[in-house]
């Protein structure tokens, strides 16, 4: 058997962070966003997300575009958009079951992303920490969030916090 080379290994997206260790993990899309986007660098992020075991990923961003790539590299995703006028409520309200159901099964590396690492996903990710009861407190899974993701959430984000602790029953 052949020994992988070093770029066979391909590289970490931009802004992945680890929200649950082993477990639960976020970044900005592969190859970029915007005019900083590339294809081959998009090419070989999803060869790392696809060496590391993550199965699924996740993406939240509103289009499609680029998302047959990881058929192309034998990578299982899934396609959660969620844009700026959706119902965050709605969707949290379908979004999170799915999540913690897909994080029960035992070895599941869950990758999500959005164009960014920005005020959308970090919400997400905040809001899913109070709603699951990992983090009892909204102020609590703000601060933890910060930590993780090393960025402040803006008033977006804390929205989509409130949002899930009212889902919670603890708002």
């Amino acid at each position: 058997m052949a020994v992988k080379g070093k770029w066979a290994q391909g590289i970490e997206p931009r802004n992945f962070r680890w929200v649950i260790k082993g477990t639960l993990a976020v970044c900005e899309r592969p190859g970029g966003y915007g005019v900083n986007h590339r294809r081959v660098r998009r090419q070989e992020e999803i060869i790392w997300v696809r060496e590391q075991g993550f199965d699924p990923v996740i993406s939240i961003i509103p289009s499609p575009a680029n998302l047959h790539n990881y058929d192309e590299l034998n990578v299982s995703w899934q396609h959660r958009p969620f844009g700026n006028h959706d119902d965050a409520e709605a969707y949290l309200g379908a979004f999170y079951p799915e999540l913690r159901d897909l994080l029960a099964v035992n070895g599941t590396k869950v990758l999500i992303h959005g164009e960014e690492l920005g005020d959308r996903l970090s919400g997400i990710i905040a809001g899913y920490l109070v709603w699951s009861g990992m983090v009892p407190e909204g102020p609590k899974a703000i601060s933890l969030t910060e930590r993780l993701l090393q960025r402040q959430l803006g008033p977006p984000a804390r929205e989509l916090v409130t949002v899930a602790l009212e889902m919670a029953g603890r708002g």
